[in-house]
């Protein structure tokens, strides 16, 4: 039986950094992966995503060429090629996975793990031991029982960042990160686009002010949207997909080459051995302390099976805290307070701390400036003037509460308030920081400024 110092189930964006380090430390370390290195993330998620949106961009930069000065005659597309592309960037992304474990003397095991009792993981009939086990199997596409993906007719992500022909029409159950970035991908690229949500706004975990800029900024695009809606129930027997949607008004039948379920995600906790081992999973959840550890000594669990964010660096964030926990580091719990959380959609969402409702409700007196970035140079050179970011404050101490920012490239600039934030930094410190112009960054100290009643430029 081969013998680790650690070792890793899953080699996502938690279990590839948790492996690395690991080996830095000076762990013996290996990493078990039944698919490919870098988990739904790399291959299915993240980075696929944002290639499928980057030619979502170009694509309409070349449609409205003429707004620059330019003339580009019949702008087209090739849908097979699109997807090629994005197929290949996670490629080459995966490889540089196994680059990396190569290069940090990571072995790879590959094959299903299964987890045993003391400190063992049983893969594909072959047994490997370590006196640390950390859990990173991640999850997938949740399935509602109304909504049974078949992969055809009624996809998940998967299916829907490989489809082998662009569809005329789609409907999306669910505005959340995925379902509104697939919905922009596949309305970019000329499909009929109705996304559909529960919740009476989209993106409904952003504050108000974000959710209502982007439903507008969704329709003027083309989006149809049904909020306070939802799917009863689905008729694949046709050509077509038939959808039952309730809404305010009654039943409505609305019909699309394929609906994409992006009603969020579930945990990959079945058949790894959980119950075997004595772990405890309460809502489908693996149970941890501060430090990932589980009820059972050795054993660990970091990323989207433990409660959280089910976000990319949350994983990867967990991951180093629990291997710097094992090692005896001076190591400082995550204050998941402080998480960013972007959406890659146009306009790009970007958030971090509280929303101005939850500050409110949390008793605290504020102070909330907003800019919008029609007012910002580079923004109105670039043309991309659609947008804002606000800014909320703690009236008596000046404690920067939350940050929300809505447009283009908004997912770049939201480290400065979480970087802030984590500094304890105050209002009138960020306010009195000098911002290069002209730059999209100027909005954020703009926003700041109308906070505390200084706004320049509006």
């Amino acid at each position: 039986m081969s013998k680790y110092d650690i070792i890793v189930l899953g080699s996502g964006p938690g279990g590839y950094v948790a492996a690395i380090r690991a080996s830095q430390l000076g762990f013996k370390t290996a990493i078990v992966e039944k698919e490919s290195l870098g988990g739904v993330c790399l291959n299915w998620g993240c980075i696929p995503t944002k290639a499928l949106l980057k030619s979502a961009e170009v694509f309409r930069y070349l449609q409205n060429a003429e707004e620059y000065g330019l003339s580009v005659e019949k702008a087209d597309k090739d849908f097979d090629k699109i997807i090629a592309r994005s197929r290949n960037v996670a490629g080459g992304m995966s490889k540089g996975i196994d680059f990396l474990m190569k290069k940090n003397k990571i072995e790879i095991i590959k094959g299903y793990g299964k987890l045993k009792p003391g400190k063992k993981i049983d893969v594909d009939g072959k047994e490997y031991s370590a006196d640390h086990i950390i859990i990173a199997t991640g999850a997938r596409s949740r399935e509602l029982p109304n909504l049974p993906q078949d992969g055809k007719k009624i996809i998940g992500y998967r299916e829907a960042m490989n489809l082998k022909e662009q569809p005329k029409s789609m409907i999306v159950v669910g505005s959340g990160a995925i379902g509104v970035e697939f919905a922009d991908f596949y309305n970019a690229m000329g499909t009929e686009v109705t996304i559909v949500e529960y919740q009476p706004r989209l993106v409904p975990v952003e504050d108000e002010d974000v959710s209502k800029q982007f439903e507008r900024s969704f329709k003027k695009a083309g989006v149809k949207v049904m909020t306070n809606s939802s799917v009863e129930k689905v008729d694949t027997s046709g050509d077509k997909v038939k959808a039952t949607v309730k809404t305010k008004k009654g039943e409505e039948v609305i019909e699309a080459d394929i609906l994409l379920s992006a009603v969020g995600i579930t945990t990959n906790t079945e058949n790894i051995g959980l119950e075997d081992v004595g772990i405890i999973v309460q809502n489908n959840k693996i149970e941890v302390n501060e430090w990932y550890q589980t009820n059972i000594p050795g054993y660990y669990a970091i990323g989207d099976v433990v409660d959280g964010p089910a976000l990319a660096h949350v994983a990867s964030a967990e991951g180093i805290c629990c291997v710097e926990k094992i090692k005896g580091l001076g190591v400082e719990p995550i204050d998941y307070g402080n998480i960013p959380g972007c959406t890659y959609a146009t306009p790009e969402i970007a958030s971090v701390g509280y929303t101005e409702k939850q500050a409110k409700e949390a008793g605290y007196d504020i102070k909330v400036g907003k800019f919008p970035f029609s007012a910002n140079g580079k923004a109105s050179a670039a043309g991309t003037t659609d947008g804002f970011v606000k800014v909320i404050f703690d009236a008596k101490y000046g404690e920067w509460l939350g940050c929300h920012m809505i447009g283009a490239g908004v997912t770049d600039m939201i480290a400065e308030a979480v970087v802030a934030r984590k500094l304890e930094t105050t209002g009138y410190e960020v306010l009195k920081t000098v911002h290069p112009h002209p730059t999209m960054s100027e909005v954020v100290m703009e926003a700041v400024a109308d906070a505390y009643g200084e706004v320049i430029h509006i």
